[in-house]
């Protein structure tokens, strides 16, 4: 997807045509049109997979789950025809973060040493940093990829499912599932709100305030004036939303749809536990004693 350059402001003079380009937003919670193995697979089986390699990532956060987790979503995102246009635009100032981060990390020093002549240079603290930084790519990808594939419709019946031993202990699962769902659909319609309010905001004229403390006080006022539209929004969406719920039949009917996992869904749950437990064993037997 071709990044949006904004309108072309021309200087007094008529001459040269200056023009600001805008990042790629972020786009989330909206699956990409088309068909895929890995569209068609259960809602489940996603957070189940995303749920397994979390708690992997959390337990055993090493170079080769690491290694064999990326291999997976890259397998993943290939089969799901996932374009490079979806993919946001990484800001200059996150660029920046993470170098202040490998410099002051680098500081820490630690094993293993690498040897420049005399000079002695401890890669430790470099190393765990991007470490770190690798394990939150790879779970927002694990994100990404579910929320690029999956209909939003089809979370709630896949937490109920998941969630139906726990009737057992009296706890409201499809409660939660609907609240679920109704968060995840309110949340798009919500930004588009929020991103329109700021749009027309900066459309308005700016007064022009001489004292810092005036430009203080306007800034104030615009915050709240914001607030309280975003707030008007969000009641009008919240209203429209429960006419539209009750004139479907309420919403029992968005916990109780038809939902299950298939033959390929077992394929895929099998292939993600295998992954699981080749990490766990490589980690723990093989490589405790070298320090990978």
């Amino acid at each position: 997807m071709p990044t949006h350059s904004a309108p072309a402001r021309r200087c007094a003079d008529g001459g040269s045509v200056m023009t600001t380009r805008q990042g790629r937003p972020v786009v989330l919670l909206r699956p990409v049109p088309g068909t895929s193995p890995i569209h068609e697979l259960w809602a489940g089986t996603k957070i189940i997979a995303v749920l397994s390699f979390s708690a992997l990532m959390a337990f055993y956060p090493d170079w080769v789950p690491l290694a064999l987790v990326m291999i997976l979503i890259g397998i993943a995102i290939r089969m799901a025809r996932i374009p490079r246009g979806v993919l946001p635009s990484v800001p200059t100032w996150l660029w920046l973060l993470l170098l202040l981060g490998c410099v002051t990390a680098a500081i820490g020093g630690g094993e293993p040493f690498v040897h420049l002549g005399s000079y002695e240079i401890a890669l430790g603290g470099l190393l765990k940093f991007v470490r770190i930084t690798v394990v939150a790519i790879v779970l927002l990808s694990l994100g990404m990829l579910v929320s690029w594939t999956t209909n939003i419709a089809d979370i709630a019946p896949a937490v109920a499912r998941l969630g139906r031993p726990f009737k057992f202990f009296r706890i409201p699962v499809d409660d939660w599932a609907v609240a679920l769902a109704l968060s995840l659909r309110a949340f798009p319609m919500l930004l588009d709100e929020f991103r329109l309010l700021y749009a027309a905001r900066r459309l308005r004229p700016r007064p022009v305030l001489t004292s810092r403390r005036a430009r203080r006080r306007r800034w104030v006022i615009e915050m709240v004036d914001l607030l309280a539209a975003g707030i008007t929004v969000a009641l009008r969406r919240a209203d429209e939303m429960g006419d539209a719920i009750t004139a479907r039949g309420g919403t029992g009917l968005i916990s109780a749809a038809p939902s299950g996992p298939r033959r390929a869904d077992w394929v895929v749950l099998t292939i993600c536990g295998l992954v699981c437990v080749v990490s766990v064993v490589l980690q723990v037997t093989v490589l405790a004693g070298t320090g990978i």
